[in-house]
């Protein structure tokens, strides 16, 4: 008789105790049916959707009923730190009336234009939510919007707001780099903390917006304790969920990371690609968390306990990822390496791990380290810090690609995690015994 291929057969009694009455199973499931318009409408990764969304909000004329509170916070957000650009900078933003401000929309090839005749300010907003620049782009932008606008009776001041999902430093150092991140903080201020009067209808809908940002950026906490959920269920029920999925219905992503870390599920033990050492927490259709062994080891490995971390990513101070995004042809798609510090309640600790990895940049000339200005202000929960993160790949079926992407990062990155990882043990002091 021939070995039995395929996952163990689970018992009744384990089907039942999966199935019947199963309060993690229910949360989940819950969490899956949300309703929210621009899921079913599939276009949440949409460059172009993002642009429309953030030219409505950015005009102080439509019918969102902030004015031009948005646009002031998003320009001066954009502009905060950048002394080298010169007139305008943050504070002339926030001082600025701007509530004669034209915004236009997918115009002459450009995302979105802001154009302020009172201020004798424009704007061009380049938007890339998981695209790339092309060489000479941004400073064509600058350019077209001189010719179309400016004269000797009529001089313009120009500026270039370069947003992204990726961290991604703009090629024309005349455009003030800006994360959706910090849009997605702004929103929140705005609608959860009872930043402007809003009609529930406008609230709904930006509620609805935040919660596509939150899950692309990794902020959403109800996404991560859902995660947690998850593992904890497949842990638990492992033996019947790997029947019905006939060992998971993997993504090429999860295959690409499989091929790298193996079938070890246990955060405690580490795997080694290419000579190093990382240990893999959650493996996912579209993302993979882990952390440098020494990371693992300075952080007090599983000992400590840091607040405000619990539903967070692998719940320390730090986290890096891989997150997959497949392009809008269906065929490309990029691979980044995201880390940033996440939500701490320590405000101290928080600022001075900021602080600590900044003087890792400033100490080894990493130019892969740069926080925005303003990350360790108190009050910010998740800021973003490694730059050049991205590798793209020609066609997202292919795990061998997929899998080169990563080991390509991770050798890009290991000196900064080597440096980072001197850095860490000196807080310890801030963790809570577990």
């Amino acid at each position: 008789m021939s070995e039995q291929s395929g996952p163990p057969i689970p018992s009744f009694d384990d089907l039942e105790r999966l199935i019947v009455n199963n309060d993690k199973l229910g949360r989940i499931e819950a969490f899956l049916g949300r309703f929210n318009p621009i899921r079913i409408m599939r276009i949440e990764r949409k460059e172009v959707m993002h642009s429309a969304i953030l030219s409505w909000l950015l005009d102080p004329r439509e019918s969102h009923g902030l004015g031009d509170k948005f646009l002031r916070a998003f320009l001066g957000e954009a502009l905060r730190g950048c002394v080298g650009l010169g007139y305008p900078n943050a504070l002339d933003i926030s001082r600025a009336d701007l509530r004669d401000v034209e915004v236009r929309r997918e115009w002459e090839n450009m995302d979105i234009v802001i154009r302020s005749t009172l201020n004798c300010w424009a704007f061009v907003v380049e938007n890339k939510y998981d695209s790339q620049q092309g060489e000479g782009q941004l400073s064509g932008y600058i350019e077209k919007l001189r010719q179309l606008f400016e004269s000797p009776s009529n001089p313009l001041t120009i500026r270039g707001v370069f947003l992204t999902l990726h961290d991604e430093e703009p090629l024309d150092d005349r455009y003030a780099p800006i994360g959706y991140d910090t849009v997605c903080e702004l929103l929140v201020r705005f609608v959860e903390e009872g930043g402007a009067p809003l009609t529930s209808e406008v609230a709904i809908f930006i509620k609805h917006y935040i919660e596509i940002l939150k899950e692309a950026l990794g902020m959403s906490d109800e996404h991560n304790e859902m995660e947690r959920l998850a593992r904890q269920l497949y842990r638990t029920h492992r033996k019947a969920l790997d029947f019905i999925w006939e060992y998971g219905q993997e993504t090429d992503f999860e295959f690409a990371v499989r091929s790298l870390i193996g079938d070890n599920d246990d955060f405690k033990v580490p795997v080694e690609i290419d000579g190093e050492l990382y240990h893999f927490d959650w493996v996912g259709n579209d993302s993979a968390s882990f952390v440098p062994h020494s990371w693992f080891v300075a952080f007090g490995s599983e000992t400590l306990r840091w607040e405000g971390c619990e539903n967070w990513w692998l719940e320390y101070p730090l986290a890096p990822r891989f997150q997959f995004n497949t392009g809008d042809d269906g065929i490309s798609g990029r691979i980044t390496l995201v880390n940033e510090v996440g939500p701490i309640t320590n405000a101290s600790a928080r600022r001075e791990l900021i602080e600590a990895i900044q003087a890792v940049a400033e100490g080894t000339g990493s130019n892969r380290i740069k926080f925005q200005q303003g990350a360790a202000d108190e009050g910010r929960r998740y800021s973003r810090f490694f730059k050049q993160n991205s590798v793209t790949i020609p066609d997202v079926q292919k795990t061998s690609e997929i899998a080169l992407a990563m080991r390509t990062l991770l050798k890009r990155f290991q000196p900064e995690f080597d440096e980072i990882g001197k850095v860490l043990p000196q807080f310890q002091k801030y963790g809570e015994k577990a």
